[in-house]
């Protein structure tokens, strides 16, 4: 592991997944009647390892992707675990989530990337879409596990987004495990802390957030984001992933929502809750929405990024402005499909 870790750090590379194979897959063209098709059909789970430059099939070696397929597949499998069992979506998002988190592969819990001053700040966020309850964490330092703080916040106080120590503390005395700061300290990361503060060194576009999104045996739809933020953040800075319509949202009329990108960008684009709309009220197909939302307007504001989206037919689309965008998703039939290369996720700006 420690290899792959270092190859990524040389590389400067950052992630992009996709595609093992059927159903409909996003070659980043439009048809030509100019609707964009939907990535696949029958998706009862899927999630995301973050939008950034992604991975070069011929630069990567095969323990590195491996790696990243197996990372993925594991939340996959952990989420499926829950649907199989009847379990709600809430809880399918959430199990796939803390996987992810506690992955030091991707920058949300485990492998979450330094503040400016060395240290971790972390933002999650989880959404039900049957009777849209959520739960938000802002700047939590201490919590394994952001996403399940998040639930907790949805499910133990009045309130939708908790931030900072008095989240910390929510959490602790709700039962959460807690850590210190050393905890999240990987090599990696901190070999990008200090390219980024290296003005002459070349910065590297990268959103790592993990997210998830579900439908349940009941068709109910939930969302799940979890992030590390931006590596050399300033202290207090709070990007999308824990806001409710622009990092998450879920309506089970509309879709279920995860973003990853340029947060300040999905923030005034409102991106994830927007999608919605354009479902709800714009009579727009899933996949044209996010297209809209992802490829059309968050560029035009300054910003790219990409989104899982779902809903409760089971179509799914992951559209994304960055060159690459890891994910996977698990079909009805208990397909998994993890996509790792720039080639199997072409970007659809």
């Amino acid at each position: 592991m420690r290899f792959l870790l270092a190859f990524i750090t040389t590389a400067g590379l950052l992630l992009a997944v996709q595609h093992s194979g059927a159903e409909p897959v996003h070659t980043g063209q439009v048809e030509t009647n100019a609707h964009p098709k939907p990535d696949a059909r029958n998706v009862i789970l899927a999630v995301h390892g973050g939008a950034g430059t992604g991975l070069i099939r011929k630069d990567t070696p095969p323990e590195l992707e491996k790696a990243y397929r197996d990372g993925l597949a594991a939340a996959l499998r952990a989420g499926e675990q829950v649907l199989r069992g009847g379990g709600a979506s809430l809880d399918a998002v959430e199990a796939a989530v803390k996987v992810l988190e506690d992955n030091e592969l991707f920058n949300a819990g485990k492998g979450a990337v330094f503040t400016e001053d060395a240290g971790h700040e972390l933002d999650a966020s989880i959404m039900r879409g049957d009777d849209l309850r959520a739960g938000a964490v802002a700047g939590v330092k201490s919590v394994k596990n952001p996403i399940s703080a998040a639930r907790l916040v949805m499910e133990k106080s009045p309130h939708v987004l908790l931030a900072g120590e008095g989240a910390d503390d929510f959490a602790a005395r709700n039962g959460l495990k807690t850590v210190t700061q050393d905890y999240f300290w990987t090599q990696r990361r901190w070999d990008q802390l200090m390219n980024a503060k290296n003005p002459q060194a070349p910065k590297v576009a990268e959103y790592s957030t993990v997210g998830a999104v579900a439908v349940d045996q009941g068709r109910n739809l939930s969302a799940a984001t979890s992030t590390g933020g931006l590596t050399n953040k300033m202290i207090g800075r709070v990007g999308d992933s824990p806001v409710i319509g622009a990092g998450t949202y879920a309506k089970n009329e509309t879709a279920a929502i995860s973003a990853t990108g340029q947060g300040e960008v999905f923030i005034r684009g409102a991106a994830a809750s927007t999608i919605s709309n354009m479902i709800e009220f714009g009579r727009k197909s899933l996949a044209d929405a996010a297209f809209e939302v992802i490829v059309k307007r968050l560029p035009a504001l300054g910003g790219t990024g990409g989104v899982i989206a779902l809903d409760r037919q089971g179509t799914f689309d992951a559209p994304h402005s960055t060159p690459g965008m890891l994910h996977g998703y698990l079909t009805a039939d208990g397909k998994i499909v993890t996509k790792v290369f720039v080639d199997e996720t072409p970007s659809n700006s």
